[in-house]
């Protein structure tokens, strides 16, 4: 969906959900703010029960001057195009409005017909609202960049639903936060309003009750209705705890469960714990140490409906540490005798001297879907990117042995495109943009074998693992057997032949 599909309607009316968070009400803004300067008649409105009552929003509505206002229930219908954010039209927590036609922009789990909606928008994927909204006025050439009340409301609207950036593991989600231009001394007034006195005794009481196992040294705690936010004060908290190497925090929300997670073990990342308590029911993620998700109340209920909240992510949590094994590669040889051998298909990757993207010297950090890369230019140094997206440096030694070149521009079509950015100037390069094909010169030979169980494998780096599920596979390079890695079933079947 593009915005501009939507230049059509003259009336427009941008509703947040009930009971509107600050990702909804800077999504909302920020869709305000561009049809406003098209011309349009729009406004910007929220319904339910209840009418904005936290403090950090009645102050991010009065710095900078969001004219969201309360629409009555039983107002009626509104005239023209109605567009929801940060939810979806016909779930439980937004006041279905009637209307001339409905557009949906959100980045939730998908959880309606999208049949009677004239244009939708939803990525599950993303942190936040904010982030989905900056990059569709991006692709409308609107420069959002430039606004400072605009990128401040944005920037709060991330800030606030990924606990404070702790739970962004999105790659859009960190070019946003890094893009746009706001305001410091209003994000530090809203930071410094976040808590309640009632928020402080709900985080009091919640830690008096909790679920302990002593086998796998985790806890779970469930809080009372709360901000969000403070499942990430009350994990901050309990994982301090000396008996405890994971927890996880959780509360109900209308539509379904937030949850909070913290590790301090390197055999667990939050992050990959997050989306496995998430899965097929929302969505999980984070950094190595802090992370978090959600879970669709709609989802869940229909995949349990007889269990109860605590039960489910109790048995998901001994699920986890039941489903996997641990390798550690650096103690151990792989005893290939009973893998296959097969070799990797030609593959078409792209290429470019770290010196075309910047000066011998400078530092910067390319970004990628795996995470963050950071390098320094080297007159040596080459960058590739694979089909799927994985950014890989190396010398121009390496790549001289093994690839040869292919002569013309590399487009490969990937969900999230590489960014360079210079730490020096703080501005971006497309990668992309400068790239030409490469391929392997010879075949290359591995071992590999399919997976019965999870496992995760510390290789080189012995700070963090890969992970493989039951139906994946582990592979060792022929050349190289300390050199073990997994790979997806879906990318194996693809890019491996057996050898007869």
């Amino acid at each position: 969906m593009y915005l501009n599909e939507l230049d059509q309607y003259d009336s427009i009316t941008i509703q947040a959900h009930d009971n509107p968070d600050a990702d909804a009400i800077a999504s909302g803004y920020a869709l305000y703010v561009y049809f406003q300067a098209k011309g349009k008649n729009v406004s910007l409105i929220y319904s339910g029960r209840y009418r904005i009552q936290k403090t950090n929003l009645k102050l991010m509505i009065d710095k900078l001057g969001i004219p969201i206002e309360y629409r009555q229930m039983q107002a009626g219908p509104v005239s023209g195009l109605l567009i929801t954010v940060d939810c979806q039209y016909g779930a439980g927590n937004v006041y279905p409005f009637a209307a001339d036609a409905i557009a949906v922009i959100d980045h939730h789990q998908k959880e309606i017909h999208t049949s009677k909606l004239v244009s939708w928008e939803i990525a599950s994927n993303l942190g936040s609202c904010s982030t989905l909204v900056w990059r569709m006025l991006l692709d409308a050439n609107y420069p959002v960049n430039e606004d400072i009340r605009l990128g401040t409301a944005l920037y709060y609207g991330l800030y606030r639903d990924t606990n404070q950036f702790s739970e962004i593991c999105y790659p859009l989600d960190m070019d946003m936060r890094d893009s746009v231009h706001y305001d410091r001394y209003i994000i530090q007034h809203l930071r410094n309003s976040n808590m309640s006195l009632k928020e402080l005794e709900i985080a009091g009481i919640s830690m008096i009750r909790y679920i302990y196992n002593s086998d796998y040294h985790y806890a779970i705690i469930q809080a009372q209705p709360c901000d969000p936010n403070l499942l990430g004060l009350i994990s901050d908290f309990l994982i301090q705890v000396d008996e405890l190497t994971t927890c996880v925090v959780f509360n109900q929300l209308e539509d379904g469960y937030k949850f909070s997670v913290r590790s301090c073990v390197k055999e667990v990342r939050a992050s990959e714990l997050a989306q496995f308590l998430a899965a097929d029911m929302g969505s999980g993620g984070g950094h190595v140490e802090k992370a978090g998700g959600f879970i669709a109340r709609r989802q869940y209920e229909e995949k349990y409906p007889t269990l109860h909240s605590e039960g489910y992510f109790s048995n998901r949590m001994n699920e986890y540490f039941d489903s996997f094994d641990i390798l550690y590669a650096e103690k151990m040889n792989i005893d290939t005798s009973d893998m296959k051998s097969y070799y990797i298909r030609p593959a078409v990757s792209g290429y470019v001297e770290a010196r075309t993207l910047m000066p011998i010297g400078t530092k910067g950090v390319i970004r990628t879907l795996e995470g963050d890369i950071e390098l320094e230019a080297a007159e040596d140094m080459m960058i590739l990117v694979n089909e799927d997206g994985r950014v890989k440096v190396i010398s121009s030694h390496e790549f001289e042995e093994k690839y040869k070149v292919l002569g013309e521009h590399c487009n490969l079509n990937l969900e999230y495109k590489p960014r360079l950015r210079k730490l020096t100037s703080q501005t971006t390069v497309s990668i992309m943009r400068h790239m030409n094909s490469c391929t392997y010169k010879d075949r290359i030979q591995v071992y590999a074998r399919q997976l019965e169980r999870g496992i995760k494998v510390f290789s080189n780096n012995i700070d963090s693992y890969m992970v493989g599920r039951a139906g994946d596979y582990l592979v060792v390079t022929c050349d190289e057997p300390q050199n073990i890695y997994m790979v997806e079933k879906i990318l194996f079947d693809k890019n491996y032949q057996v050898i007869d």
